[in-house]
């Protein structure tokens, strides 16, 4: 098989994105005059080219309203979908333009309103419904139509399903606003007219993204060269994300070119990661600008083949326009190492290998890129070296051993560990094996590597232990290779965040109004959080399919709050229920399944009440007709917070080994609870009741200090505390402690409107009665289960 000069089989010819088209500059100025126009006619525009009340008779109330809800919920879920889709497709460009769309056509028709109503003046009321708020006019074109129109004008090609539900959504929204008269059918023009102006304005500004040089450009760049192109045949994209191109050759022979464009930031934004991870000698060059770039790949490969080891010659280094360089490599005969057969690697190979890389050793030069893709054997079976413009010459003792330890943990991964290290110690002699042992460690190896080490779970481990045998004098203690642990510095963000956000909140705020509640409320939250150990045995009850105890359950849960002050979010609950299901008679897959039914059970339970309290936060019923900003913000941030986590596979690696053991068995469990109603019932209704009882606890915490009572949303206490139990549960601190306090301090001031005296104290209540309270008697219901070995 061929391989490209970077180490990676060419992929099928890409699609190029089309450039700026001149028609969408022209929609976008044709609507903003059109707009203009519009505005100029302002009564037109207030009375409205059909009454809203000879259009609200049309349908009743009641269907109208939930229909809105519906459509809207819809919109918002759906525009989330088609973002994170896009974003795991890699195409940034396309989500920036049709997002940007989005932003600038809300935006837009919020100044729209802003015009007209001042156009109005405060004499004079525009032509709504009767009932409808006085100030409804403000919102009369709709933002979120426009803006969601904006963004299906723009949006990335393909996610049909998506498109065309997005189309029914938005559709649906606009027709019921109308029809409720919420808006006028002139009023709802100008939302179009908005939607379409700012997605060709966007579409133009931003792009479809920016096209390599076109064909002739690249022709004529390599005709300066003296290399007579027959054909030039687009391939897709490099490592890097650069745009490459495979170049037959009118004197014979292959070329590769590739494009280096300073818009191309993937590459600079992996390496400033492992420049702050990882320690000086261990961190890769920072390689500014894309002439720096295309210069150190030449240096590289000349470097290289003047060491003796066969590396793809680079035939040019070009400028086919400003801000573009163009980068042409010979594309020779190259079977990579991840290609060949097990019965190929033979003993004579494996030396080959070391062989070459010892030439690059000894003339200073390390590769910094050894994997599966960049060590192949050419036609006459020989190594060859790929993917070299990573590496670097006068290399430090540390880097080259950081080779060394790639190219036993690549051998290894194919001929085991045995073998591998054999042929080192052929190669290097056995202190110099015996010195690579601190650098067998996943941060110090290439990334691709690192990945296919994953499917081998503990060959590092034996690898290391295969050294030892050699040399056991060797080094057992692992080279310091990273500057900071990525969860070291997530806890350093969350708690310096959670810091300054309750610094902020503690502010001129007196902490002896916690000793000022009323007692009554006090009481009501006192009993509604003794009632969520109730319903937390009674989702352990009904979802584990052996009997237990209704007191012992109940005690579990004591237990499990006294475990969770040493254990992130969740886990410690967990794990107490699952060694109680065990104990009392489950097998282990089937206490996991049934302790995981009920994490999946709340999460399905948990999510839509966030989103249907946040979208009817501050509902009526006319103010129904358009989702709450509460109701968009959490998408967002849910979206922003699943797009980061699914798209790093550090994160997603650890998501799916913290949940796979919890809902390995589910479905079955699933489906066999179903075929019990008096257990299904048991367990949903315990996690209702949990949802609805913590809930209550926050919101009579918030009576029991607040002057008015009355003025307190339970609606919106509902939002703030599923927000907060959400972050609490991602938070990597003991029952997500400080930021459980710091969101639902910063939730009831911005969503529900509660003053910072109140909210403060109120949530100090709320957690000592759910979290700091049922510690004393959780150690005693701890070590009475443990002495029952209950536990």
């Amino acid at each position: 098989m061929t391989t490209t000069a970077t180490g990676t089989p060419p992929p099928g010819p890409a699609a190029v994105h089309a450039p700026r088209r001149p028609v969408d500059l022209f929609v976008g100025v044709g609507g903003l005059c059109l707009i203009a126009v519009l505005l100029l006619a302002v009564r037109a525009v207030t009375d409205g080219l059909i009454g809203p009340g000879t259009l609200r008779a049309l349908l009743p109330s009641g269907p109208l309203f939930l229909a809105a809800v519906g459509a809207n919920l819809a919109l918002v879920l759906l525009v989330c979908a088609s973002a994170l889709l896009t974003l795991f497709a890699g195409a940034l460009r396309d989500l920036l333009r049709a997002g940007s769309a989005a932003v600038a056509a809300y935006a837009l028709t919020s100044a729209v309103n802003a015009v007209l109503f001042t156009l109005i003046g405060p004499g004079r009321t525009p032509a709504v419904a009767p009932g409808a708020p006085v100030d409804l006019f403000t919102g009369a074109t709709l933002g979120y139509v426009a803006a969601a129109l904006a963004y299906l004008l723009t949006m990335p090609a393909g996610q049909p399903r998506v498109r065309s539900l997005l189309w029914a959504a938005t559709a649906t929204s606009a027709a019921c606003a109308l029809l409720a008269g919420v808006t006028s059918l002139s009023a709802l023009l100008l939302t179009v007219i908005a939607g379409v102006t700012c997605s060709g304005l966007l579409g133009y500004a931003v792009g479809a993204g920016t096209p390599p040089p076109a064909h002739g450009l690249l022709r004529a760049e390599l005709r300066r060269f003296g290399l007579e192109p027959a054909a030039v045949v687009p391939a897709g994209t490099d490592p890097e994300g650069d745009p490459r191109h495979l170049v037959e050759l009118a004197g014979g022979g292959r070329a590769e070119a590739v494009v280096l464009g300073s818009e191309n930031t993937l590459g600079f934004w992996r390496r400033l990661r492992d420049l702050l991870l990882l320690r000086g000698p261990f961190a890769p060059r920072m390689l500014y600008g894309v002439r720096r770039r295309a210069e150190h790949a030449a240096l590289m490969a000349h470097a290289v083949r003047a060491a003796g080891v066969a590396t793809p010659r680079v035939l040019a280094v070009g400028e086919p326009r400003p801000g573009t360089v163009l980068l042409v490599r010979e594309l020779p005969d190259v079977r990579p190492l991840d290609d060949l057969a097990g019965e190929e690697f033979t003993d004579a190979l494996l030396d080959r290998c070391w062989e070459a890389l010892g030439r690059l050793h000894r003339h200073r030069v390390a590769h910094g890129n050894l994997h599966g893709a960049t060590v192949g054997t050419g036609p006459d079976g020989g190594i060859v070296l790929t993917g070299v413009g990573r590496g670097s010459v006068a290399a430090p003792p540390l880097t080259v051993s950081l080779d060394d330890a790639a190219l036993v943990a690549l051998l290894a991964a194919r001929v085991g560990a045995e073998r591998a290290v054999a042929s080192a110690v052929r190669a290097l002699g056995v202190p110099a094996t015996a010195a690579m042992l601190p650098f067998l460690q996943p941060p110090g190896l290439p990334y691709p590597l690192r990945r296919a080490l994953r499917a081998r779970k503990g060959l590092l481990g034996r690898l290391r232990a295969a050294v030892i045998e050699v040399a056991p004098e060797a080094p057992a203690e692992p080279a310091r290779v990273e500057r900071m642990r990525p969860r070291t510095v997530v806890s350093v963000i969350v708690a310096t965040a959670v810091g300054l956000v309750l610094l902020y909140q503690l502010t001129g705020v007196d902490l002896s109004a916690v000793g000022r509640a009323d007692p009554g409320w006090a009481l009501a939250a006192f009993a509604t959080a003794t009632a969520c150990m109730v319903a937390a045995a009674m989702v352990l009850i009904g979802f584990v399919p052996v009997r237990l105890p209704w007191w012992r359950s109940v005690l579990v849960q004591y237990a499990a709050s006294f475990v969770r002050i040493a254990a992130p979010a969740g886990l410690g609950s967990i794990a107490v229920n699952t060694r109680f299901a065990i104990k009392a008679g489950a097998s282990t897959p089937l206490a996991l399944s049934g302790v995981g039914l009920g994490q999946l059970v709340g999460l399905l339970v948990h999510v839509p009440l966030l989103l249907v309290c946040a979208y009817l936060t501050g509902t009526s019923y006319w103010t129904g007709f358009t989702p709450s900003p509460t109701v968009v913000t959490i998408a967002i941030a849910v979206t922003s917070i699943v797009a980061a986590v699914l798209l790093s596979p550090r994160l997603r690696r650890a998501l799916a080994d913290r949940v796979r053991p919890y809902l390995r068995g589910v479905l079955p469990r699933l489906l066999d609870t179903l075929q019990r109603p008096a257990s299904l019932a048991t367990g949903l209704g315990g996690t209702v009741l949990l949802t609805v009882a913590f809930v209550l606890c926050l919101y009579f915490s918030v009576l029991a200090f607040a002057p008015d009572p009355a003025g307190v949303s339970l609606v919106a206490v509902a939002v703030v505390f599923l927000a907060g139990n959400a972050i609490g549960s991602a938070a990597p601190t003991p029952g997500g402690l400080g930021a459980v306090e710091a969101a639902l301090i910063g939730g009831l001031t911005a969503v529900a409107g509660v003053p910072a005296a109140v909210a403060l104290p109120a949530v100090l209540l709320f957690r000592v009665f759910t979290f700091w309270f049922p510690v004393l008697p959780g150690w005693a219901a701890f070590s009475y289960l443990q002495r029952r070995e209950a536990v």
